[in-house]
């Protein structure tokens, strides 16, 4: 189908998903972005890209911090699928298009975005994405040309580049920003932090990020659907506004502010800086928002909702619901009325239509009651009680087994006489037939216990397990009177207390979170039962203590109910001042929910309420108490009573006797009760059972309480009564002991018979008496509680409510008496209290004694305003607007007032003042209600002159209290701290008095007045001041005005400069800003008068020390002492008044009048200089940290306001003539410009590195500030250069150059040259010509530009270093666009300017490749490569001397280098810093900061680096290394500075590492030979050939998995067969060991140990070799080998751990050099086995190996024994000169080098086998013991020479040599001239020379002496002198200490390592050199890799016989040998020092 492009690029969003079928389609999910480029012309397909979201395994070479790539993937789709959202542009084009790109939108049905403008007019390069007009119509482009067809070659545009999204922005941003919000957030945590998470490991912050995710997702969804509330919907907005400040903490990003307040909104630059700050101060330090403090009168709510209940049975139950308090170590406090609900028989306990009945509100709790009180212990508890009916049986006797039933109770269905509510709609439950269990809403609370470690009783009582046969339901209980037989039972009901649960809710309510619990029911058990232990109540749950106190029990013991398990109950707390209003504002879980009070006021009573709480407790009832009665003495009770089944029956009756209906009320469910009956309990149990009696006034006063007891099913037996008023005051709170009579004629009446009998109000209702006197009487228990606004129980209250019924005398002693009257009493009735006291002023008025009586008791009364138990104020208010009417109590107030403030000194009078002080708006407000009801009263009387009198009595109070406040008398701080703390409370009140413009001159006389206080007065001063600011009366503009005009000089004194920055003057300094914040949105002139001091106070805190705080005072406090909140985490450094000043000043800037600084000439400079010092100190995030994104980012954008203001001052004053240029003030110009170029380079505006979350929130701030700042540079650069020549302005280009910008040069070339590698176009732009002019002015002036490349080297290798670069195309822009600005010089031939700048330009981009290679953050590149790319840096850093940053590199590189183990690496790094120094103690060097270096002489900072570089060796195990480091520095100190303490030191270190050495048994290290082949490759590395340095045990398989790893698209080959131009990666990796040096002097000595060996051959190796091909069949003498010997660029260790090969050799070895590699190898090899074979002997495999090596070694058959290259040695010939009686001398063979070491090698192997049999003898392993005897001839046999030489024989007895038998040796006899022999050197290898004991014998002292020749030299003799003996081999003796040495070896097994064979040889240039070399040179080491081919070659040849003594086939050894990879096991070995004592 034929192709149309689109004129622009076109964003879609996939709204339908599309199943690819056709090849080129393009699968769709929902929600996909899309850039659509083409489509067909009917515009129902499309073609275009799709952006994937990135992979995971994209994060493996991220850089970190930035959001991976996306995939991109292309292909056509269908039209309808998908929906347009914006057409894409560029933005600045000319509109060449016209209309037709007009008509191409509207045909597309596109319309084309909108591009909004800045405030200079430039479109902005960021477009919101926008709706588009139709989805439906086409995307058809009335394309010029032809169409284009997939596949026709026609051109497609790129893929194109995901622009600078602001955000995928929705409709919904207006209503709900929120949701656009958290789309942004959850996209950049994907893109940008998931891979991080997941990569690095971190699954616990992982986790929380994942939880956060889901949390913050359904919130979005909740919002985006409007599923809330408006309540819910902000609760919800300001937790996912916290959650994303969470998440971002988390994810380690910034805290972006988003204000809850404004749904979720991102806070932008056009809002309240002063907010953002605000705000972002506790969003960045903190981790939940402040929460706003509460008053303590603040009341609290509980919603109880009852899920469930699980039961044991099928009966009904009825459950109460209470909360009560308990102090720490007191007794529990009832607090609340009971809630009940009913749970029916059969499980129907309500429906859906009733749910409300299930739930109640526990209203008005105080703080104080939750415990969450400053000094409150109290805990709240929930108690449950659970009551059930359980049936009795007359007629025999009962249990007593307590109160909860005995086991031959029935239990009826009927309903107890106490239940209350209505039983319509309740909800079905479903019960068992022997287990309950009431469920609502899907929660279903199994019967099972909660705990899975209790189990049930094996054994079960039927008391409580309520398995009695239950009555049928609906049965009536027959009754029969208790006089009938005793053989007959009656049944009846009794409802009975089974089971209590608690619950505290201690932390619940505190948090206010809502959550489920499981209440437990527990029970008393009757004895402590050992089966149920399970089931008991435990202490350490907490819940043991709670218990007891609400169910007593004599046995102590509970255990759980089994009548009523558990219940489930979901509790939520609210916090509210009215529970009526909350409700109403919650209806979704409040709705119809019933109420249950707090039985008392939490605080100041607000509605009516009068309520009668009567707790009914207990009974006295024991068999010794009596019964009072009538008219005679006490009786005793009843002897049929049982006392099993007690209850009480309640009535209210009047006085006449008659019941008053309906007014008992036993839970706030229920329904009202005449007459209440409890629950039944055992005599000596409690009912603890609370009733609400409901009583109309007057029966108040003349009704009682009738009590009568009984005994179930009998009738009452006994009555008491309790009257309700007592004393003419209702009764007093409290435990009521009420007698108890025996009811009969006399007491069944409430007044006496007509005769004048009888009437039990005739008696007395309590015991009066002590018990002692009276006797036991019977008693019933009572509590009352009175919670009543209409009747007090305090006799001063009522006697001061009924002051006119008292004489006058008696009245002023009731007004004393008022301060003694507890609050709560004068709070009930605070209006009839009010109205007493006003009338008692009025009636006594010109009286002063009155008058002040009255004041003093008013002043009590309001002084409860201040009592944070009650919320007072609003009902004084609300009384003095509705209640007050005494007209005429103004003159009384006012003089009694002014009595006060003329004599403030005298104390009784100070101490009434600060009384009154406090409550004086409240006095204000009376006097103000009543001097309005005066007015009316005096206009209706006609009197109209009075105002003006009144105004001066009024103003009069103002003076006397001006004067005390100016009075410094300090015993009137008290009075004056007062007065300034509650003044801003008066003002509001005189507005019905005075005008407002006399309240304002009162509030400015007043605050004049304080101008002399001092010390924290000064603190409340100005937040007297920041209230005036507050106040309504003061909102005018003209009120306003005058108060920022005397703001000013208010707060002057208080801030700005100062000579100590102390605490107090810092706390002024916060509250000035939250003054001056407080009236910041009305400043109109004073602002000019504000900057400097907000500039001084900032620089004066700047200068101290700021120290890490642990707290967070809130910003812009408004009280004192401030809030502060505790800081989550580490203490953080910053200063709460700096951010406070810096944010004043960034609102100063951003008033609407701007700064407008009125500034005299000689001013200026000084304070535009000290505001640029503050603007850039807040940039370099001085003032707050720079991480607070919201803040920091707005600074920008008004700092750049500032600098525009600044710079129009600048240009208009402060550009001299040029002919007055010493005028030009340069430093002030200087901090301007570093103000600016600071600004605009800040990384905090680069919106082009951002995630997209910070991006948008950048953006919105902010805008482009960088154009703006462009815009600046540009004009203020050319403004301080001088106009230009025509020629110059031809020759460069510039119209402005010179002048004073020279003075700027090269301080500024930096920054500048920061700004031209900005990705900004129009900001490089500038900076480009802004550094022409720089590099112009340079050479004008010296021609030369060195500087400038100086600087510029500089500023480049900083701005690298603090910024992740990761392409080089921007960086490389500077070269262009500078060459392009210079094109004009180009055309000029030999321009020397041209010439020097194109040096600079070459050394610019060599420095910049440099940069970007060492600076990319490309991981997957060659860790080789980039160690490279550093070391040419600073090779170019050495070259261009700039040795400071030489310096930090080389650290760089040394802590890289240790940082993954390479410490030999990292001091090799330090020698080259080192080398920068010599040995001079005179000279002296800098002081460094990167690394930390003082200034001090070279000598001393060489030394230094030499110490951390040795440490580094030494960790490195390069011993070499640190040898010549050692030698270097003792040197120096024996010849230099000759300190001897240090040489000595060092010599110590030298000999320990000689130490080392000699103990330890460290192996080389591994190397490998790696070429790299194919062109993808690096050119560095194409068909190049390296040597690798591997660790010491690394194993080629692992070399090349780590090769592998590090070129993963690399091909591993076998050989190098491929041709060089292939494509692809091809590794060709091989093991090569260090080349050997066959001469070194360690082959021509003894006594050298194996590790010593090695380190002498294996240091700094260069030179490393493989064998070829290798010859050892035939004559030994046509042996040879071939090796081919690489030659590296460097000797090892190198800093990069590998060489380049630079030459290749082939050698061949000789039959010397061969043999010698050949016999020092099996003997190396043949140790190890023996080795592994000491350690497991009874291995039958090494067993035979072992045997078998040493059989080819051994058997004279063999043909590839090592001893056949003995025939290589000359042989001894006879001494022709000796007489023919000595025919037995021989002359010994001169040995050459060669020979020698062959002939030393073939004793070493010698040893070697001597030391295995000897073993094999000792061995437990038949096969070792066979070998032996079999082995042990052919080896003194075949070694017969070497064995002469260690082991000479003795001459031997009859009997024949055995293993047990010693050999002999003759006394060595001295002959002439033998002593002048050379003495020969004793030999010995690695493992010292070992000897068994058994077979030897000691030589003797006489023998020690003598010495065996073993070198070159002639045998003068037969046997050797002594001399020679003591210079030769060691003595017997030597050689078992050697045994012993070597046992202790072996005693000492250590991991076996396997050996590798070695063929070395003289390299091709060195072979087989003549003379010894130095041991202590270099020379190459043996490498022992660990190849798999590379195996012990014992056997050389197939021998195809066994020996004489059949040890073993030969044919089958080399196949063991194969198999059996042999290690070397690392030992102990032994030094020299042994045995040369020894020797000696």
């Amino acid at each position: 189908m034929p192709w149309q492009p689109l004129p622009r690029i076109v964003f879609a969003v996939a709204i339908y998903p599309f199943d690819c079928k056709g090849k080129d389609e393009l699968p769709l999910q929902i929600g996909d972005d899309l850039y659509i480029i083409e489509e067909t012309p009917d515009g129902e397909w499309l073609r275009g890209y799709l952006l994937a979201p990135p992979s995971l395994l994209a994060g493996l070479t991220s850089v970190r911090g930035q959001p991976l790539a996306a995939r991109v993937f292309s292909g056509i789709f269908p039209r309808a699928c998908v929906e347009i959202r914006e057409v894409l542009g560029d933005g600045d084009g000319d509109g060449q298009d016209g209309s037709q790109g007009d008509s191409d939108s509207r045909k597309s049905g596109v319309a084309p975005a909108k591009e909004k403008l800045d405030s200079n007019g430039h479109v902005k390069k960021i477009k919101r994405k926008e709706r588009p007009r139709s989805h439906h119509d086409s995307l058809q482009h009335n394309a010029q040309g032809e169409s284009a067809r997939p596949g026709s070659g026609g051109h497609k545009p790129p893929a194109p580049v995901p622009m600078l999204w602001l955000g995928d922005e929705t409709l919904s941003l207006i209503n709900e920003p929120l949701i656009d919000e958290i789309a942004s957030c959850l996209r950049e945590w994907h893109s940008t932090n998931f891979h991080e998470l997941l990569l690095t490991r971190q699954y616990g912050k992982l986790e929380k990020v994942s939880q956060l995710i889901q949390t913050i997702d359904l919130a979005r969804r909740q919002l985006l659907h409007n599923l809330l509330t408006n309540r819910e919907a902000a609760a919800l907005r300001e937790k996912t506004v916290w959650d994303l400040v969470q998440g971002n903490k988390l994810c380690g990003g910034e805290v972006i502010v988003r204000d809850p307040a404004q749904r979720g909104r991102v806070l932008v630059g056009d809002d309240s800086v002063i907010e953002i700050t605000r705000l972002q101060s506790v969003m960045s330090l903190l981790d939940e928002p402040p929460l706003p403090h509460v008053e303590p009168t603040a009341l609290h709510h509980l919603m109880v909702d009852l899920k469930s209940f699980a039961g044991s049975t099928n009966e009904s139950a009825t459950l109460d619901l209470f909360l009560v308090s308990k102090s720490v170590g007191g007794s529990l406090t009832t607090l609340t009325e009971t809630y009940t609900v009913e749970v029916p028989a059969g499980g129907t306990m309500g429906y859906m239509t009733n749910e409300p009945l299930m739930r109640t509100l526990f209203t008005d709790l105080s703080s104080a009651d939750i415990g969450d009180g400053p000094s409150s212990d109290s805990e709240l508890i929930l108690v449950v009680k659970v009551r059930a009916p359980q049936q009795i049986f007359v007629g025999k006797p009962a249990s007593r087994t307590g109160s909860f039933g005995p086991p031959n109770m029935q239990y009826p269905k009927d309903k107890p006489t106490s239940s209350g509510g209505s039983k319509a709609s309740r909800r079905s439950m479903m019960w068992g037939t022997t287990r309950s269990a009431f469920s609502r809403g899907g929660v279903r609370l199994d019967s099972l216990s909660e705990h899975p470690d209790e189990q049930p009783q094996t054994g079960h009582d039927p008391l409580r397990d309520g398995t009695a046969p239950p009555s049928t339901a609906g049965s009536v209980p027959g009754r029969r009177s208790v006089e009938g037989s005793q053989h007959q039972q009656v049944h009846i009901s009794a409802n009975r207390l089974v089971g209590v649960g608690v619950l505290s809710l201690k932390s619940l309510l505190k948090e206010e979170s809502e959550s489920e619990k499981v209440v437990t029911i527990w029970a008393p058990s009757p004895s402590p039962s050992p089966m149920a232990s399970a089931d008991k109540l435990n202490g350490t749950r907490g819940w043991e203590s709670l218990v007891r106190d609400v169910l007593e029990n004599n046995s102590g013991q509970y255990e759980k109910s089994k009548r009523a398990e558990r219940l489930l109950v979901q509790l939520k707390p609210f916090s509210h001042t009215d529970a009526d209003v909350l409700i109403n504002a919650t209806p979704t879980l409040l709705s119809g929910v019933s109420k249950t009070n707090k039985m008392g006021f939490s605080g100041a009573p607000t509605k009516p309420r009068s309520d009668i709480y009567i707790t009914i407790d207990e009974a006295l009832l024991g068999r010794q108490n009596l019964l009072s009665r009538y008219g005679g003495s006490a009786t005793p009770i009843s002897s049929n009573m049982t006392g099993n089944n007690l209850v009480v029956s309640v009535n209210v009756r009047r006085q006449s006797g008659e019941r008053i209906e309906g007014c008992i009320y036993p839970s706030s469910n229920s329904q009202p009760f005449t007459t209440w009956t409890s629950f039944a309990v055992q005599r000596g149990e409690q009912w603890s059972q609370t009733l609400r009696l409901s009583l109309s006034p007057p029966d108040v006063t003349t009704s009682h309480l009738v009590l009568t007891v009984s005994e179930l099913p009998n009738t009452p037996f006994a009555m008491a009564y309790l009257p309700l008023w007592d004393q003419q005051a209702f009764i007093s709170d409290g435990l009521h002991s009420l007698l108890l009579y025996r009811i009969d004629e006399h007491t069944q009446s409430a007044q006496p018979d007509p005769v004048g009998k009888g009437g039990y109000l005739t008696l007395p209702w309590c015991a009066r008496s002590d018990p002692e006197v009276t006797g036991p009487l019977a008693i019933l228990r009572v509590e009352t509680y009175l919670c009543s606004t209409r009747f007090s129980q305090d006799r001063t209250i009522l006697g001061l409510l009924k002051w006119k019924e008292f004489p006058k005398n008696e009245i002023p002693a009731l007004l004393r008496q008022l301060i003694f009257v507890p609050e709560i009493e004068v709070v009930k009735l605070l209006s009839n209290v009010l109205d007493s006291l006003f009338g008692i002023l009025v009636e006594n008025q010109g009286n002063d004694e009155f008058e002040d009586l009255v004041f003093t008791a008013l002043v009590r009364v309001l002084g409860i305003v201040h009592d944070r138990r009650f919320n007072v104020s609003p009902l004084v208010d609300q009384y003095a607007e509705s209640k007050f009417n005494y007209p005429f109590a103004t003159p009384c107030l006012v003089r009694s007032f002014t009595r006060l403030l003329t004599k403030p000194t005298e104390p009784e009078t100070a101490r009434k003042l600060r009384a009154t002080l406090k409550v004086v708006r409240h006095i204000l407000k009376f006097i103000t209600h009543a001097r309005g009801q005066q007015k009316v009263k005096e206009a209706g009387i006609g009197i109209t002159s009075s105002s003006s009198n009144f105004t001066r009595h009024l103003q009069s109070i103002f003076k006397a209290l001006d004067s005390m406040m100016r009075s410094t008398a300090p015993v009137l701080v008290g009075s004056q701290t007062l007065a300034v703390q509650h003044f801003h409370t008066w003002l509001p009140e005189l507005m019905g008095l005075l005008t407002t413009e006399e309240i304002l001159h009162i509030a400015i006389d007043f605050m004049d007045s304080c101008a002399l206080v001092k010390g924290k007065l000064v603190l409340y001063k100005l937040i007297l001041i920041i209230n005036y600011s507050k106040l309504d009366i003061f909102s005018h503009p003209e009120q306003r005005s005058a108060l920022s005009a005397n703001t000013v000089r208010w707060i002057a004194p208080h801030w700005g400069q100062t000579d100590q920055v102390t605490e107090q003057w810092r706390d002024q300094v916060r509250l000035c800003c939250s003054v001056l914040a407080s009236q910041i949105d009305y400043l109109n002139s004073e602002t000019p008068d504000y900057i400097p001091k907000i500039v001084d106070s900032f620089q004066a805190i700047l200068s101290t020390k700021r120290k890490a705080k642990d707290r967070l005072s809130l910003l812009f406090p408004t009280s004192y002492p401030f809030p502060s909140k505790a800081l989550p985490g580490d203490p953080v450094e910053f200063d709460e008044a700096l951010i406070e000043l810096s944010a004043l000043l960034s609102a100063a800037s951003n008033s609407p009048n701007g700064m407008q600084l009125e500034l005299s000439v000689d001013d200026i400079p000084t304070v535009l200089k000290n505001t640029l010092q503050v603007h850039l100190a807040i940039l370099q995030g001085k003032a707050f940290p720079s991480t607070w994104l919201s803040v920091y980012t707005y600074h920008h954008r008004s700092t750049m306001k500032i600098l525009q203001y600044i710079a129009s001052i600048l240009l208009e004053s402060a550009l001299p003539d040029p002919d007055d240029a010493e005028d030009f003030d340069t430093e002030l110009w200087r901090l301007f410009f570093t103000t600016l170029l600071k600004l605009v380079s800040s990384g905090c505006l680069a919106l082009e590195t951002f995630p997209e979350q910070k991006r948008r929130a950048v953006w919105k701030i902010a805008g482009d500030v960088r154009e703006h700042g462009a815009e600046l540079l540009r004009r203020t650069w050319e403004s301080v250069g001088w106009d230009t020549a025509p020629d110059e302005r031809i020759r460069y280009g510039l119209t402005k150059m010179g002048g004073y910008q020279v003075q700027y040069v090269p301080s500024l070339v930096g920054p500048i040259v920061e700004l031209c590698l900005s990705v900004h176009n129009d900001l490089r732009k500038v900076a480009v010509e802004v550094l022409q002019t720089m590099i112009v002015s340079e050479w004008n002036l010296s021609e030369d530009l060195s500087v400038i490349q100086t600087e510029m080297i500089d500023c480049l290798d900083l701005f690298f270093k603090d910024q992740a670069m990761t392409e080089s195309i921007m960086q490389k822009e500077i070269i262009g666009e500078l060459l392009g600005r210079f094109e004009p010089l180009s055309q000029v031939e030999d321009d020397p300017l041209y010439a020097a700048f194109g040096v600079l330009i070459d050394t610019l981009g060599q420095f910049l490749d440099l940069l970007v290679a060492v600076h990319s953050g490309d991981v997957s590149g060659d860790e080789a490569s980039r160690l490279i790319n550093r070391l040419r840096l600073m090779e170019f850093l050495r070259d261009m001397h700039k040795e400071e940053i030489f310096v930090r590199y080389v650290h760089q590189l040394a802590s890289l280098q240790r940082g993954i183990g390479n410490h030999t690496e990292a001091g090799l790094a330090l020698r080259l810093h080192a080398d920068l120094y010599d040995w001079d103690p005179s000279a002296t060097t800098p002081a460094l900061s990167e690394p930390n270096f003082p200034q001090q002489s070279h000598f001393e900072r060489k030394e230094l680096i030499f110490f951390d570089m040795i440490k580094h060796f030494e960790d490195g195990e390069a011993w070499s290394s640190a040898l010549a480091a050692y030698h270097e520095l003792r040197t120096q100190y024996e010849s230099n500075v000759f300190d001897f303490a240090k040489l000595a030191r060092t010599e110590r270190a030298i000999a320990t590492v000689y130490d080392t050495l000699a103990k330890c048994d460290k192996f080389v290290p591994k190397y490998f030979k790696v070429v790299f082949k194919g062109l993808g490759f690096p050119v560095s590395l194409q068909e190049k050939a390296f040597i690798y340095q591997g660790s010491a045990n690394e194993r080629t398989t692992a070399f090349t998995d780590r090769m592998q790893e590090q070129y993963p698209a690399a091909h591993l080959l076998t050989n190098g067969d491929v041709d060089s131009e292939v494509e692809g990666q091809y590794l060709v990796i091989s093991a090569v060991s260090p080349h050997r040096d066959l001469t070194h002097t360690v082959f021509q000595r003894i006594r050298v140990a194996h590790p010593i060996r090695d380190f002498l051959l294996s240091s700094n190796p260069q030179t490393f070799s493989v064998s070829s091909k290798r010859n050892t069949s035939g004559p030994v003498t046509g042996h040879y080998a071939e090796k081919i010997v690489y030659t590296t660029a460097e000797p090892f260790p190198s800093i990069l751990r590998r060489s380049e090969i630079v030459q290749v050799d082939h050698i061949q070895l000789n039959a010397y050099e061969t043999g010698l590699e050949r016999i020092v190898r099996k003997t190396q090899e043949m140790t190890a086995v023996e080795r592994q074979l000491a350690e497991n002997e009874n291995s039958n495999d090494l067993a035979q190996l072992m045997v078998g090596a040493i059989s080819v070694s051994v058997l004279p058959e063999s043909e590839n024994s090592v001893a056949g290259y003995r025939k290589l040695l000359p042989t001894a010939v006879a001494d022709e000169d000796e007489d023919d009686d000595n025919d037995d001398d021989e002359i010994e063979p001169e040995f050459n080098e060669q020979e020698n070491a062959i002939r030393v090698a073939l004793i070493d192997h010698a040893v070697m086998i001597k030391r295995s049999l000897n073993s094999f003898s000792r061995s437990s392993n038949p096969i070792l013991v066979k070998a032996y005897q079999d082995l042990y001839p052919h080896f003194t046999s075949t070694f017969g020479p070497e064995i002469a030489v260690f082991a000479p024989p003795r001459q031997q007895k009859d009997s024949p040599p055995s293993v047990s038998s010693p050999w002999r040796r003759s006394t060595p006899t001295t002959e002439d001239g033998i002593g002048k022999e050379t003495p020969r050197t004793s030999l010995t290898n690695g493992t010292a020379i070992v000897e068994e004991a058994s077979a030897v014998r000691p030589i003797s002292l006489r023998q020690r002496g003598a010495r065996l020749s073993v070198m070159g030299g002639k045998i003068k003799g037969s046997q050797p002198s002594s001399a020679d003996v003591s210079s030769g081999l060691p003595s017997i003796a030597d050689m078992s200490e050697s045994t012993s040495q070597y046992s202790k070896n072996m005693e000492n097994p250590t991991r076996t390592l396997r050996a590798q064979s070695s063929h070395t040889s003289s390299s091709a240039s060195q072979a087989f050199r003549s003379g010894s070399i130095d041991a202590t040179g270099t020379s190459s080491v043996p490498s022992r890799s660990g190849k798999s081919k590379d195996t012990i070659d014992i056997v050389e040849s197939d021998l195809g016989r066994t020996g004489d003594h059949s040890v073993l086939r030969i044919r089958s050894v080399r196949k063991r040998l194969s198999a059996l990879k042999l290690v070397k096991k690392p030992g102990r070995p032994n030094g020299a020092a042994s045995l040369n004592q020894q020797l000696r």
